[in-house]
């Protein structure tokens, strides 16, 4: 009868630690199943990941596609830049928000999602509600000097410390 204090463990699934460098009689003695002379018989004795031998290594024998840019990893690619000046292809009296860009013919892309910053590049000459996420100083000055307004509007998960700048 089957029962826990007559249990045995599989033949063969228990085996002893193999204990290297204890005499030529154990059969793992002298060089300790590491071979003779060479780095990998050296204490410590490891080749780099990625090392083929002396062949160019296979990171360095495909091409090279792309990279990272600076900007994306210092938040300067956040914002759809829109200059004043191109706010006079709107109608005077006119709304303009992240929903406008394709009025104006700017092309978003994934940053629609980030928000839009509107720089004060060039000149104003209609009255414009402006619905940003960010705007800069002289930009802010032209559209009320216009006689348009500016109201900022928060992303979900925008610090108030980016709006103005």
């Amino acid at each position: 009868m089957l029962e826990l204090s007559n249990l045995k463990a599989p033949r063969g699934s228990n085996s002893k630690r193999k204990r290297v460098g204890r005499g030529n009689a154990s059969g793992w003695g002298r060089t300790s199943g590491r071979g003779e002379k060479g780095q990998m018989s050296r204490s410590g004795g490891k080749v780099r990941i990625g090392f083929e031998g002396g062949q160019m290594p296979l990171y360095r024998r495909v091409p090279k596609v792309g990279f990272r840019s600076r900007k994306s990893v210092l938040g300067l690619n956040r914002y759809v830049i829109v200059n004043v000046s191109d706010l006079n292809r709107l109608d005077d009296g006119a709304v303009f928000d992240s929903g406008s860009l394709k009025l104006l013919g700017i092309k978003a892309g994934s940053k629609e999602r980030a928000g839009v910053k509107l720089l004060g590049c060039g000149e104003l000459s209609k009255k414009i509600t402006v619905r940003v996420q960010a705007i800069s100083e002289s930009a802010r000055k032209k559209v009320e000097a216009a006689g348009g307004n500016v109201e900022l509007v928060k992303l979900s998960g925008q610090n108030s410390a980016d709006e103005v700048s």
